[in-house]
């Protein structure tokens, strides 16, 4: 590599591990949104979430002047391919957890469901932890932990399905929380799906550090998706 290249790829590596503390955050404060039923919190998150917009464009433009411009080879070239795909799933982070504060908005309204927000809080940093756990293991170069929170991937999806079922329960006995409990199904889901995100960087990790796809299929559960499918950011 020239001292060039190299430069350019330690800024644009840079700029991935600050986008993904900038989606930890957002992820982090919008469970406390709305665990905390905080309107000032949600408000201001959702207008942060315009940083990680921008910054996702700013790395795909270096990401791809890089390798238009250095040719690297292959090992460089997978570390470069890797931050467009980690940009890209730290912005879906972004996005769900901006979704997450468009619904604390609403529950902020209504009366508090405190066993089921004390669920969602539990659920919010099974999440949170494993997202900082692979962001953790890019910036360190270290694979274990990425693997670590792959394997691990169906707890995340086991908290998620005990929280439905209990969302269920909860709205078929007390039809005036059906509003506030689909609400909270949305934000159950959507901490569901960055834990997906979360995996899906441990397996970009893997890919970029050994040049091998992980082997096998990801540890699941079957979900009880069918009510809350679709995207919702």
């Amino acid at each position: 590599m020239t001292r060039s290249y190299s430069a350019e790829l330690r800024q644009l590596v840079a700029e991935v591990i600050r986008m993904g503390g900038l989606a930890e955050a957002q992820v982090v404060d919008a469970v406390d949104a709305v665990v905390r039923r905080d309107v000032a919190l949600a408000q201001a998150l959702i207008v942060r979430d315009l940083r990680l917009d921008t910054l996702q464009a700013e790395v795909e433009r270096r990401a791809l002047a890089l390798i238009a411009h250095h040719h690297p080879g292959e090992a460089d070239l997978r570390r470069a391919i890797s931050t467009l795909k980690l940009a890209m799933n730290l912005e879906r982070c972004g996005d769900l957890a901006r979704n997450m504060a468009k619904r604390s908005l609403v529950l902020s309204a209504g009366e508090p469901l405190l066993p089921l927000t004390g669920a969602i809080e539990r659920l919010g940093r099974l999440v949170s932890s494993r997202l900082r756990a692979v962001l953790d293991a890019y910036a360190a170069g270290d694979v274990e932990p990425a693997l670590d929170v792959w394997r691990r991937d169906g707890e995340v999806d086991e908290h998620y399905e005990s929280l439905f079922r209990e969302l269920l329960v909860h709205m078929s006995n007390g039809p005036d929380s059906v509003a506030s409990g689909a609400h909270l199904l949305f934000v159950a889901k959507n901490l569901e799906r960055i834990g997906d995100h979360a995996t899906n960087i441990a397996e970009i990790l893997h890919f970029q550090m050994t040049g091998q796809e992980l082997q096998g299929e990801r540890p699941k559960v079957s979900l009880p998706n069918a009510a809350v499918e679709g995207r919702n950011a």
